[in-house]
């Protein structure tokens, strides 16, 4: 006799467990017919793309779903779900599209939990020719509408609070490592980008952070970033994380003032990480070498890589100046409409077996 089936981790689909969600679930069409008007008031184009890519993204530490796409005589090629819609909305970008917004679905591996899901909705959006300042007037701006469209006055997730209707801060990464910290993480990063592990280093010991032999300088970085930073931001009100080291900026282009930083910012609320915003980099050829370097670094960590994109390396060499975001959607309606878990949110969750 064959073995059965393993138990649905959560059987979202039972109509006590549904009633429950629902409204929830209502709040977030809601929420998501309102960005809409949003997008559309602000003469935006809502395009979609393929989730089947030849590169599901170039980034280390994400993870893909892959699979073997067949010909009707059996030819194969690998291709993989992907991770972001960010190659093929640049790729319109260069086209000639001008103001481009869309909802995903989106697939990360290795990754489950209250705030996050193998397949999400991903909320990414672009203006060409505009500063990426003009993402931090969105960002603000949709706070608000989800808060309002949800008749929440206050955001609250584990113990912290914010005003979703008050203006966000905007630090600098440099400035949050001291102030919560107490480290000149600038100190480590040198003119040309390059990074010093040892003077790093140094500063978290000086801070009582624990460190291993085998840390890099991104290792050293992420831990005080997770452990130190992340807990204090988004308290009170929504925070804009602004100009990370242009090493841990694989996308965004160097900040005109400051070579060692970028023009990357991401946004947090109640210290749930929401968005990540770049001014765009458009130079294919610097593009390739850090999509290179962080295939060395996954093939380093994790034994696999992912293929480049050529025609998206291609594409940037007529692809305009832009900003571009990218927004969990399903984490915005989370806080909105005051779930605790990501899945209480999504109206179909993947199921996770057990045994």
């Amino acid at each position: 006799m064959p073995n059965a089936s393993p138990p649905l981790r959560a059987a979202w689909w039972r109509p006590d467990i549904h009633a429950d969600r629902r409204p929830l679930l209502i709040g977030r069409n809601r929420i998501q017919a309102r960005f809409r008007r949003f997008f559309e008031e602000a003469d935006f184009i809502e395009v979609d793309t393929a989730a089947l890519q030849v590169s599901p993204g170039n980034e280390a530490h994400l993870h893909a779903f892959s699979t073997e796409a067949l010909t009707t005589d059996g030819r194969a090629s690998r291709l993989h779900l992907h991770t972001s819609p960010e190659f093929a909305l640049k790729k319109l970008l260069a086209a000639g599209e001008r103001r481009i917004a869309c909802f995903a679905h989106v697939y990360r591996n290795r990754e489950r939990g209250p705030l996050h899901h193998p397949e999400f909705t991903m909320l990414e959006w672009y203006r060409a020719g505009e500063p990426y300042e003009r993402l931090m007037e969105d960002s603000a701006k949709l706070i608000a509408l989800a808060a309002e469209t949800a008749g929440a006055r206050s955001f609250q997730f584990r113990g912290r609070q914010m005003d979703p209707f008050a203006e966000p801060e905007r630090l600098s990464v440099a400035d949050a490592f001291e102030r919560f910290a107490g480290i000149d993480l600038l100190a480590s990063v040198s003119r040309n980008g390059e990074t010093d592990r040892e003077q790093l280093r140094a500063g978290l010991l000086s801070a009582g952070i624990r460190t291993a032999d085998d840390d890099t300088w991104t290792d050293l970085f992420s831990r005080v970033l997770v452990e130190k930073i992340e807990p204090n931001l988004g308290d009170g009100r929504a925070t804009i994380l602004d100009r990370y080291p242009i090493s841990e900026a694989a996308l965004a282009r160097p900040a005109p003032d400051d070579p060692r930083v970028a023009e990357r910012f991401e946004l947090y609320a109640c210290g749930v990480e929401l968005a990540n915003a770049f001014g765009e980099l458009t130079d294919a050829a610097e593009q390739r070498l850090r999509f290179e370097a962080e295939m060395l670094e996954k093939q380093r960590v994790y034994g696999e890589t992912y293929p480049l994109d050529e025609e998206f390396l291609s594409a940037l060499a007529i692809m305009p100046e832009a900003s571009g975001i990218a927004l969990g959607f399903d984490r915005l309606v989370m806080l909105a409409t005051g779930a605790t878990h990501i899945e209480q949110v999504m109206w179909a969750p993947v199921a996770e077996t057990v045994g």
